[in-house]
C-alpha cells in the first residue's frame, strides 16, 4: 500500500509527539487498531447525565427545577474555564496538541475574546431564567421546595469562584465591616445570617464547612491574578482600553445586577404572596438579592459616581413592573 504525502506527514508528527513519552509509535498505532470507535453518547457520558436527576417528591415540575440548576452549574463551569485562562495568560499548545503550560503575558486579543465568551454565557443564563419565573407551576413549586430544606442556590460554590476570579478580594468584603479581610467577612455570609439574632443559618454553616478552605486558598492564589489585575497588565491605546471597559462593565452588570435580579424576580413571584415566605436555606433574600443593598461592583474604577449610586435601580424597576 502506498502512503500519500499528507498521511506520511501525520505519521511523522505522531512519531515526534510520542517520542517525548519514551514510547514507540507502533505501540500506539496497534492500540488504535484494537480500540472501539468513539460514540457521541460515550464521549459526553449521556446515559450517566440523564440519571443525575433524583427528585425528592413526585411533583413533575421538580425535574424542571433540578435540570435547570444542573444546566446553570455547567454554564458556570464554562465561565470559570474562561476566567482561569485569562488569569493564567492562556495556554501554550504546540501544533501537535502538546501542552506547554501557560503563557508569560496576556494579550489584548486573548483577553477580549475570553470576556466576550463569558458575557455570552451569562446572557444565555439570564435569558433562560424565564424558565424559573414562568416555567413552573407555582403551587407545585411552593410544595416541593419544602422538601429541599435546608439546601439553597446560595450554596453554589462555582458562583463564588467566579466572583473571586473577577475582582480583587477587597471588593467582595461586607460593606458593614470591610476592615476584616478573611473569607468569613465576605459579603455573601451576610445573606445567610439571621437578621434578628445575627446567628449563621445552618445553610451557611454547611457551606463554610465544606468550601471555606478551598475558597480561601483560591482567593490567596488569585492575589494579583484576578481579571481586573490582568486588565491592568495590558498596555493599551485609549481606544482599546475603552473597548475592554465596555466589556468589563457588561460582565459586571450581568453578574451583579441582571443575574441577581432575575433571581429576585423569581423569588417575588413564587415566595412573596400573602406575606413573606422564607427561602429554603433561611437566606434573607429580600436583603441579599437586590443589588442596591449589597452594591457589589467588580470594577468600581470604570463606573461613574451616578452609575454606582443608582446601581441596579433602573433595571429593577423595569423588571418588576413587567
Amino acid at each position: 500500500m502506498s502512503i500519500n504525502k499528507e498521511v506520511e506527514e501525520k505519521i511523522n508528527k505522531l512519531a515526534e509527539k510520542y517520542s517525548t513519552t519514551g514510547q514507540d509509535l507502533p505501540s500506539y498505532l496497534e492500540g488504535l487498531l484494537y480500540a472501539d470507535y468513539l460514540s457521541y453518547w460515550d464521549y459526553i457520558h449521556l446515559d450517566t447525565l440523564l440519571t443525575l436527576q433524583t427528585p425528592k417528591t413526585d411533583f413533575p415540575d421538580e425535574n424542571i427545577f433540578i435540570i435547570y440548576h444542573q444546566i446553570t452549574e455547567l454554564y458556570f463551569k464554562l465561565i470559570i474555564n474562561e476566567l482561569e485562562q485569562i488569569s493564567n495568560n492562556g495556554k501554550k499548545i504546540k501544533p501537535n496538541g502538546e501542552d506547554l503550560g501557560w503563557n508569560t503575558k496576556i494579550t489584548f486579543s486573548f483577553f477580549k475574546s475570553r470576556i466576550v465568551r463569558v458575557n455570552n454565557y451569562f446572557e444565555n443564563l439570564i435569558n433562560s431564567f424565564e424558565i424559573m419565573i414562568n416555567g413552573m407551576d407555582r403551587n407545585e413549586f411552593t410544595k416541593f421546595r419544602m422538601s429541599l430544606l435546608p439546601g439553597s442556590g446560595f450554596q453554589s460554590v462555582q458562583f463564588r469562584i467566579i466572583e473571586l476570579y473577577a475582582t480583587p478580594f477587597k471588593n467582595l468584603l461586607s460593606k458593614t465591616n470591610n476592615k476584616k479581610q478573611g473569607i468569613q467577612n465576605i459579603y455573601w455570609s451576610k445573606g445567610a445570617t439571621d437578621l434578628k439574632s445575627g446567628k449563621k443559618t445552618y445553610t451557611l454553616s454547611q457551606f463554610q464547612k465544606k468550601y471555606n478552605k478551598q475558597l480561601s486558598e483560591l482567593a490567596e492564589n488569585l492575589n494579583g491574578k484576578t481579571i481586573w489585575c490582568k486588565f491592568k497588565e495590558l498596555k493599551l491605546t485609549k481606544e482599546k482600553q475603552n473597548e475592554l471597559h465596555e466589556l468589563l462593565k457588561e460582565f459586571d452588570h450581568n453578574v451583579n445586577v441582571k443575574w441577581k435580579l432575575s433571581h429576585l424576580k423569581s423569588a417575588i413571584k413564587h415566595l412573596k404572596n400573602k406575606g413573606i415566605i422564607k427561602a429554603t436555606g433561611g437566606t434573607n433574600w429580600e436583603e441579599y438579592l437586590p443589588p442596591r443593598f449589597q452594591k457589589i461592583i467588580f470594577y468600581p474604577e470604570i463606573w461613574s459616581k451616578k452609575e454606582k449610586k443608582e446601581w441596579g435601580k433602573s433595571w429593577l424597576k423595569k423588571q418588576l413592573h413587567e
